[in-house]
């Protein structure tokens, strides 16, 4: 064998043992008994220990030197690989089994605290995770700016510096977007009780339309609806509310978009380096092409509307017009899921900053309740009644997720981008949507962004499907056209 076949033996390994790992996760969220936290942190500690092994294994290093590369495919792999392995080998593997064992631990700690409406009781456990994040971060950046050594883990080749100009373009517009809307007469509230159960299967079917695979997947409920794993097994989870029947089917169309990508990749690329999307950014953008764009526009939910009366009856919106306004009703709110398009991003600004912050230094921990009040009252104009509703409400923090939230507002701006250039090439798409068919605009989709995996890097996926660097002003045109249209304004 060559270097590069030996090179390739080792990594698909790796990917093996990585993909267990994320399945312990995924039990953890979803089946694992509430008292078995403290032997998952050490479960998921032994895995870290094995796979950071791996990762740093001083044969990477020879068999890079030594392997020859043709083609495209060959090259883009040892790229990855040796990306990996550079950033790998930064970290300490002691300090690696510790971040491991303390966020499992501390994602119990997060939901126990969440449900009880105490920051201070999570404090403690998150003052560990900080402290050992900044420690991973300094590793990392080899003194250059950590927060952007944590972000490279999401978004390759992005900076801090430069998603601040986007979203500085961005939150004006946004501002005075929500101020108008919600100035202005709102489309009718959903109201009444929806079955769960129905909620469950309409979801299901629902994940179906969109292209998801149940073969090769499941959809499962968790406090936080997540997509995990790749290739052959893609699985997704959803949440229910007997008074909120669009939390589960947005939640749902929303983590399909994450599976879709990755049950679309090159089989070829199974158990590589390429065998997953190329960052969080690409990820959110079909999340959130499919959750909004397609989703929530007007043909596709003519088509939902009927699928909601056959599930749950006459409930209250009577027409297919009313009911896309209800869709896409604009009202103030807390929780960065649920909310709409037009505020969605500012959620997400706000924790961007803050974490940036936290980073480095300029806040801390026992700041952070405090910080984010402040920041959420003067942002939406109204305060935070409870943690849950604020600092407690995302899992990210505890599981050591910093530079991860940016990528959410990226990908809103990279599927504004898709959004254009889908359109353009295929200006009768809404009449296949009004009939619940999604395949047009999946099979873009597929062909465009998600068949590549990590081929290319994250801004050319974009670029190279649109034909044009990524902006965020096609987003905002979107947005500014879709509810000026809805409200009238």
């Amino acid at each position: 064998m060559s270097a590069y076949d030996d090179l390739m033996a080792f990594q698909r390994e790796t990917e093996a043992l990585s993909q267990v790992a994320g399945r312990l996760g995924w039990d953890q969220e979803t089946m694992m008994p509430r008292d078995a936290a403290p032997q998952r942190g050490e479960e998921m500690a032994a895995m870290e220990t094995v796979l950071h092994a791996r990762r740093t294994d001083p044969r990477i290093a020879d068999w890079l030197a030594q392997a020859e590369t043709s083609g495209e495919v060959e090259v883009a792999q040892v790229r990855q690989i040796k990306r990996s392995y550079d950033r790998a080998s930064k970290v300490p593997a002691k300090l690696a089994s510790q971040i491991a064992r303390v966020t499992s631990e501390a994602q119990g700690a997060w939901a126990a605290a969440r449900e009880a409406d105490d920051f201070a009781a999570f404090a403690p456990v998150l003052k560990d995770v900080v402290s050992l994040k900044r420690e991973e971060g300094a590793a990392l950046s080899a003194g250059g700016d950590v927060y952007d050594a944590m972000l490279d883990d999401y978004e390759p080749g992005a900076t801090a510096a430069e998603l601040s100009a986007m979203f500085d373009a961005l939150r004006p517009r946004l501002v005075n977007l929500r101020a108008a809307v919600l100035d202005a007469k709102a489309p009718p509230a959903l109201q009444g009780k929806f079955d769960e159960g129905a909620q469950m299967k309409l979801s299901r079917q629902i994940a179906k339309t969109f292209g998801y695979d149940m073969a090769k997947g499941r959809v499962d409920k968790a406090v936080h609806p997540f997509s995990s794993g790749s290739g052959l097994d893609v699985r997704i989870t959803t949440r229910t509310s007997e008074t909120d029947p669009f939390n589960c089917i947005y939640s749902t169309i929303h983590e399909v978009g994450h599976a879709a990508y990755e049950q679309s990749i090159d089989p070829d690329y199974l158990l590589t380096p390429l065998g997953g999307g190329v960052s969080m950014g690409v990820h959110e953008s079909q999340s959130r092409i499919y959750e909004n764009q397609i989703g929530r526009g007007r043909a596709f939910t003519g088509w939902l509307y009927g699928q909601m009366r056959d599930a749950f009856g006459d409930f209250g919106i009577a027409d297919e017009d009313a009911f896309y306004g209800c869709v896409n009703r604009v009202e103030n709110g807390f929780i960065r899921t649920e909310a709409d398009e037009v505020q969605y991003n500012l959620h997400v600004l706000l924790r961007f900053d803050l974490e940036r912050a936290l980073v480095s230094r300029d806040i801390e921990v026992d700041d952070l309740e405090a910080a984010w009040n402040e920041r959420f009252e003067a942002d939406f104009g109204f305060a935070v009644d409870k943690a849950s509703n604020g600092v407690l409400q995302d899992v990210h923090w505890s599981v050591g997720l910093f530079g991860y939230f940016p990528t959410y507002s990226l990908g809103n701006v990279y599927a504004g981008c898709l959004n254009d250039a889908m359109q353009s090439k295929m200006p009768d798409l809404d009449a296949t949507l009004t009939r619940g068919d999604t395949s047009h605009a999946t099979r873009w989709l597929r062909e465009n962004v998600q068949t590549h995996g990590g081929l290319y890097a994250p801004r050319d996926v974009i670029e190279q499907a649109c034909g044009a660097a990524p902006s965020e002003a096609p987003l905002l045109g979107y947005l500014e056209e879709k509810f000026n249209g809805i409200y009238g304004l």
